[in-house]
């Protein structure tokens, strides 16, 4: 038997994607992830991913990273100038957000799955900046350094801090058209009025030059405990409290500790210093740009060497997130300036002169102090500028609101449309930042009511931050979300959802104010869950779900639950959390490439067919039972002092919910949840009953696409699992090219050994363990099979077959699929012997009924039905609507067991791709369903 050429095998997997993690450079964290397929030059291969991309304008900000966005028709555009060469900061969210919606709904993507345990959620609190008022002794001092130091910041009035982002702004827009600014324009302005000029000469032959200033900006900026770091996730949710919670509104608790701030004077000391940071950045942003520029056009300066390793070893990732924010700023918020009229006695202009004189009597020992003459701050009484901050494109934000709104099928959506869309832009009015902050309203009391302390105290690392809020008609986080000043992460999922309840006070009424981010709700026969929550993860893959931008929809709602919020018990996976961090795997760089190889771990020179062999998840010895069907109950939230009943009315582990649970109160009650199944089949009298206990917090994740190569015929013998021969020539023994109807998928090296179960089997073994399961599979393989080479090891996946024997769910859709790309795949297209079956109702089950919505697929945008049946087909037939129950019933099993899992659809990927990227995760459970 002849060995395998080079050439041979990149043939035989073509098509097949392999897996990476790779680092991009000093101080850029945790290696990145990527898959590839680097022996295709074909575009409709390279570009198949695993995550659905953006599908509106008003959602691009959710990333930091490269995106393309698959626009709405009928969405607005954002007008934008010449697109032109800007600076990349190389710094992004963790994990990638881009990468958390996968193909299959309530999954993630390959990306994601690595990125999540070393997620940015998991960083510390920033020390010192534990409000949103005045900080601590060590922040003031720093402050006041920076202030005092010869070479370090000017004392700015805010009036010359919002003229300066004017200017800022005008060059952004000057830039993208086209016009540059000369260096010792920008050399001239900077050291004049933001920063004082340096002490020392920088650079001998041009001491004007933009390295000069960067370096400058980037001493400010990196310096320790001055500035909020953007990296911590609580404060890039926070950004939006601190611009635009005036009076003060919305709350927001996320397991950090962070005061609200005495009152509104206090806050808006925050706030100036907001914008002074968000100055400085712009600053360091257009002359990074500038730079860029020069060096791809080769015009104007350019760096050398050496001040690129300055800057990358002085630019911290504070200072990078700085940068992420100018740019947000520069692209979104426009600075007004009007004219105002007082007859009132001369006051002073602005709040930066008692601000600075706090700090000099709080800390006169400081040496270098010195006093604010505040009279030099007073003003003409007849008149005076007031600056108010903007969106530049409030209807671009408010049409992906209404996008998102109709994509999670909202209720009456197509009705209140136009009414949420004229409420939601009353919201882009203009700002005062100039103004006097309005008085605190001692009235307002916390919804918290101090018990932050105590759950702060209890908050244990976390790989996705728990988010609770009290909501308010026209609160901040709608501001937030209107103005499009959002930085990447879950920032935005959680604006769009809170936005949408803020601006129907009908919603708020019957919800209440108390919100739960990261939990779920019941409203209007439908219930709304959020990625983060384990309930949503697991009835997503129901039909007529749907998913969106970090929350999914369905027509299951908890048993006995009328309307409100809800959070779920559910706890993390001891061995998740336990490879955190620097532990996590993601840090394995070769061992994530070695245990995905496609030709395992075999020496590349000498690799044989009879190495691999085609796996298959319905190998077994006696066949499963035929004709199977699943239909869930109901999905039960109980009390932590019922899950343990057994009367009758609980049969199924459920106890309904009591008549107190139904008033409307402040406080969002946790719940353990489970699902409730009756599976039938050929081999039983009658239906059995499953209940699952959704008591741990796993991940599934989408088996990225592939495409088996059309020129590779396998020959195998019926006595072993080997492969005997494989003829990469394209064309059979007698000549003829070779059919790609006759492709089963791409080859599996015997390494990556695997037993396969069927569900049913699985279902039936509820106390064995993961391991227990690979061990009787081993002795399984080895009785079934006469060659002992291939199973000499012991498995190392778990395949769960959710296809032999299952009948399939009544569908009115055709079998297409969609695969987020142009390219469809040959897997799977062998026909069925079972007759569809029409699945019982049950009058148990509490769901909607069905409607034109509901069976649409979920790339789909929900309009009004169109005027004719036949356009309504050709919609229909683009692509299918996957879920069923019998998908809600393995995750629920998987949810019960603790077991993350790969989700592996037979039309959209083989088998033995994905149990190779299992390998690259360190997961041992694929699932693979119809």
């Amino acid at each position: 038997m002849a060995a395998l050429t080079e050439a041979e095998i990149e043939k035989l997997f073509s098509g097949a994607p392999q897996f990476f993690a790779r680092s991009q450079g000093h101080g850029t964290g945790a290696p990145h992830p990527s898959v590839a397929f680097p022996w295709n030059d074909e575009l409709g291969i390279r570009d198949l991913c695993d995550h659905v991309q953006i599908g509106d304008n008003a959602w691009g900000c959710i990333t930091a990273g490269p995106r393309i966005i698959h626009r709405d028709p009928m969405s607005v555009t954002s007008p934008s100038g010449k697109k032109r060469p800007h600076f990349n900061a190389r710094c992004q969210e963790r994990p990638s957000m881009l990468s958390m919606q996968g193909l299959e709904k309530g999954t993630i993507g390959y990306q994601a799955a690595l990125e999540i345990s070393v997620a940015d959620a998991l960083q510390e609190e920033q020390y010192g900046f534990d409000s949103l008022g005045s900080k601590g002794r060590v922040i003031v001092e720093q402050r006041e350094k920076l202030i005092t130091s010869k070479d370090g910041l000017r004392q700015l009035d805010d009036s010359i801090i919002m003229e300066q982002l004017m200017r800022n702004e005008e060059r952004h827009t000057a830039g993208r058209n086209g016009t540059r600014v000369k260096s010792q324009e920008l050399y001239n302005e900077l050291f004049t009025k933001v920063l004082h000029p340096p002490t020392r000469v920088i650079d001998q032959k041009d001491p004007y030059s933009l390295a000069v200033q960067i370096h400058a900006l980037v001493k400010v900026l990196a310096a320790p405990n001055a500035w909020i770091d953007f990296s911590r996730v609580e404060w890039r949710i926070r950004l939006g409290q601190i611009l635009w919670a005036f009076p003060l509104d919305d709350e927001i608790f996320d397991g950090i500790v962070i005061d609200e701030g005495n009152d509104a004077q206090d806050r808006s000391e925050e706030r100036y210093w907001m914008l002074l940071q968000i100055l400085l950045a712009c600053e360091l942003l257009n002359r990074l740009d500038a730079i860029t520029e020069g060096d791809e056009y080769g015009l104007g300066e350019t760096l050398r060497s050496s001040e690129v390793h300055r800057f990358e070893k002085e630019a911290n990732i504070s200072v990078k997130w700085s940068l992420i924010l100018a740019r947000a700023w520069l692209e979104n918020i426009t600075v007004t300036k009007s004219h105002v009229t007082h007859s009132e006695p001369s006051t002073p202009k602005g709040w930066l002169s008692s601000l600075t004189s706090k700090m000099n009597l709080k800390h006169e020992h400081m040496h270098g102090a010195h006093h604010v003459d505040h009279t030099q701050y007073r003003h003409n009484a007849q008149s005076e500028h007031v600056y108010a901050i903007q969106g530049k494109y409030n209807e671009r934000q408010v049409y992906g609101l209404i996008h998102f709104a109709r994509k999670l099928r909202w209720p009456d959506i197509q009705q209140s449309g136009p009414k949420v869309s004229e409420k939601a832009m009353t919201l882009g009015t203009p700002t005062p930042i100039t103004t006097p902050p309005v008085s605190y309203d001692a009235r307002h009391s916390s919804y918290f009511n101090g018990d932050r302390s105590s759950v702060h105290d209890r908050r244990q690392p976390s790989r996705r931050r728990k988010i609770e809020a009290a909501l308010h008609a026209s609160g901040w986080f709608s501001k937030s979300y209107v103005s499009g000043l959002i930085l990447p992460g879950e920032g935005l999922s959680h604006y769009l959802m809170s936005a949408l309840l803020e601006v129907d006070e009908d919603v708020l009424t019957r919800l209440g104010p108390m919100a739960n981010l990261c939990g779920g709700f019941v409203y209007s026969g439908k219930s709304f869950w959020s990625t983060a929550c384990i309930v949503g993860r697991v009835i997503a893959a129901g039909q007529g779900a749907a998913e969106c931008m970090g929350w999914i929809s369905s027509d299951v709602i908890p048993r006995g639950f009328e309307e409100g919020w809800v959070n779920v018990a559910a706890d993390a996976v001891p061995a998740d959390l336990a490879r955190t961090g620097r532990k996590a795997r993601i840090w394995g760089k070769a061992t994530i490439e070695r245990e995905s190889d496609c030709l395992g771990d075999a020496d590349p020179s000498s690799v044989l067919p009879a190495d691999f062999i085609i796996p298959y998840e319905n190998a077994y010895i006696n066949p499963p039972p035929s004709n199977i069907r699943v239909e869930l109950k109901s999905l039960n939230l109980t009390t932590l002092i019922d899950s343990v009943s057994t009367t009758p009315t609980t049969d199924r582990g459920f106890h309904p919910f009591s008549d107190h649970s139904k008033e409307k109160d402040q406080e969002i009650h946790t719940y353990p949840a489970s699902v409730t199944f009756t599976m039938s089949h050929d081999a039983l009298d009658r239906d059995e009953y499953h209940n699952f206990a959704l008591s741990n917090d796993i991940y599934f994740v989408t088996a990225h696409p592939c495409v088996a190569s059309s020129y590779v015929k396998y020959f195998k013998s019926p006595t072993s699992p080997t492969i005997q021969q494989i003829d990469v020539g394209g064309h059979d023994y007698n000549g003829k090219p070779s059919s790609s109807a006759n492709i089963t998928g791409h080859p599996l090296h015997r390494f990556y050994n695997y037993t396969a179960i069927h569900l049913t089997d699985l279902i039936n073994q509820p106390s064995a363990t993961l391991d227990e399961l690979l061990s009787k599979g081993a002795i399984s393989n080895r009785s079934s099979n006469s060659s002992s080479s291939v199973t000499s090891r012991p498995p190392r996946f778990l395949v769960i077959d959710c296809v032999t024997g299952f009948a399939p769910p009544q569908s009115p859709d055709m079998p297409s699929l969609s695969r987020m790309s142009s390219l469809s795949s040959s897997f799977g297209l062998e026909p069925t012997n079972l007759p569809p079956v029409r699945l019982p109702t049950s009058p148990e089950l509490e769901r909607r009924p069905s409607t034109a919505a509901s069976s649409r697929s979920r790339m789909e945008r929900i309009d009004p039905p169109s005027p004719g049946p036949e356009a309504r087909m050709r919609l229909g037939a683009r692509r299918r609507q996957f879920g069923s129950d019998l998908e809600i019933l393995v995750r629920a099993v998987c949810a019960e067991r603790g077991w993350n899992a790969i989700i592996s659809r037979r039309r959209r990927g083989c088998l033995a791709c994905a149990i190779r990227e299992a390998g690259a995760l360190g997961w041992k459970v694929v699932v693979r369903v119809e």
